[in-house]
């Protein structure tokens, strides 16, 4: 067996040539000037609800129609009426739970619904915008059993690239683009959904209450 060469401790030398490297380096910048603005590749849509609730289809989520005057609570009642625990991070619903009084993720193991509402959609893939402002806890987003989002038909952008000059995407510490309820294939190719997130995913297009 051959002897391992011993290995050469850095030398001083070679702690100042990498000085100097990076000397040269930061003396020779390039001028410092405006990012080249990026395009937005704008399309006109039509209708930009109908190409979300198709595209949002296609992903296995659900865009219904509840009336601007009906009753939310009574329409989650109704469309799951299993559900004990609604947890709601939205004023629109009130839920038998609120966001702000769960003081950790893991509280929101038994949650069989949750409500909140995005910030915006996107027609192109049938997202939603949502941030830990939306989400009250960020968990709230994959540990509820079914998922309910508030969208309001207005804020309902063409694509991705009209979606990221959303200020979400500055400000917030958290942003995240929800296509669909969680869903996986990879296993003898057997789509089941709620594997690793929410069982279903549905859209109300609703404009927000107006304070008086």
């Amino acid at each position: 067996m051959n002897a391992r060469r011993p290995v050469a401790a850095p030398s001083d030398g070679g702690a100042a040539r990498r000085a100097e490297i990076l000397a040269r380096v930061r003396a020779n910048q390039p001028t410092a000037g405006p990012s080249p603005p990026l395009p937005v590749y704008d399309r006109a849509l039509q209708v930009p609800l109908d190409t979300f609730a198709a595209n949002l289809e296609r992903m296995g989520g659900e865009l219904v129609a509840v009336p601007d005057e009906g009753d939310l609570e009574d329409w989650i009642r109704r469309r799951y009426p299993q559900a004990r625990v609604v947890c709601s991070a939205t004023p629109d619903v009130a839920g038998t739970r609120s966001i702000a009084s769960v003081s950790a993720p893991c509280d929101l193991a038994d949650v069989d619904v949750g409500v909140v509402r995005a910030a915006l959609g996107v027609a192109e893939t049938g997202s939603v915008l949502l941030t830990e402002r939306h989400l009250g806890i960020n968990a709230l987003g994959f540990l509820a059993q079914h998922l309910v989002v508030l969208l309001d038909p207005s804020s309902i952008v063409p694509d991705l690239h009209h979606a990221y000059r959303d200020p979400c995407f500055r400000d917030a510490r958290y942003t995240l683009l929800l296509t669909g309820p969680s869903a996986t294939a990879d296993i003898e190719g057997v789509l089941v959904r709620g594997a690793q997130g929410v069982r279903s995913l549905t859209i109300i297009a609703r404009a927000p209450r107006r304070s008086a």
